[in-house]
């Protein structure tokens, strides 16, 4: 298993419009991208994938989503479908426990500090950081890791000490700052090749 948890600093809490993902849904896009990049592949989905995304944008922060691999039916890899997905999800109400909105995916109210928590307990937390160790030097070590990573604008410097708190290391994909869902597409390669 593996599994990712990008955190959408700006990204609503609330139904969004999908025809405005980049702007008035916090750069919902940016979300959308990851999701597919870290489930999809040609023709099918990676079933030994989990993905986590902590929404923390207005006005109702902050909401989390589970989206599991080996359940999800019904999506597709274009934004305005995975959108579609978290719009119907953040229609319901939500305590700190798990809810199924459709399947394989599920919302809940928690904190960052909360889902690492939880998360740690199955997944090795990695942090990707563009001055951490290089992933090909480590990749094949790496047992069931959950990778965190920032949305455009990154980690706030608490929620960063919060992951290497948690965090079995760093590591990066590149020195130079990539776009969340390249980082994504590059952590699949490198385990693959495992």
């Amino acid at each position: 298993m593996r599994a990712f948890l990008i955190v959408g600093n700006k990204a609503v809490t609330k139904p969004f419009n999908l025809n405005d993902l980049a702007g008035s849904a916090g750069r919902m896009d940016i979300i959308c991208r990851c999701i597919a990049q870290s489930l999809f592949v040609s023709h099918g989905i990676r079933r030994d994938v989990e993905v986590y995304v902590l929404l923390l944008g207005s006005p109702d922060p902050p909401k989390a989503l589970k989206i599991v691999g080996s359940e999800v039916r019904y999506m597709a890899p274009d934004e305005r479908n995975v959108g579609g997905i978290i719009r119907k999800a953040l229609s319901l109400d939500v305590d700190k426990d798990w809810r199924i909105s459709s399947p394989g995916v599920y919302v809940a109210r928690k904190n960052l500090e909360e889902l690492l928590e939880e998360l740690s307990r199955v997944y090795e937390i990695v942090y990707l950081r563009e001055d951490g160790v290089d992933i090909r030097d480590v990749a094949c070590d790496l047992k069931n890791p959950l990778f965190v990573l920032g949305d455009h604008i990154g980690l706030k410097e608490e929620d960063e000490r919060l992951v290497l708190k948690y965090a079995k290391m760093v590591v990066s994909v590149s020195k130079l700052s990539l776009q969340a869902d390249q980082c994504i597409v590059i952590v699949h390669y490198e385990l693959d090749r495992c």
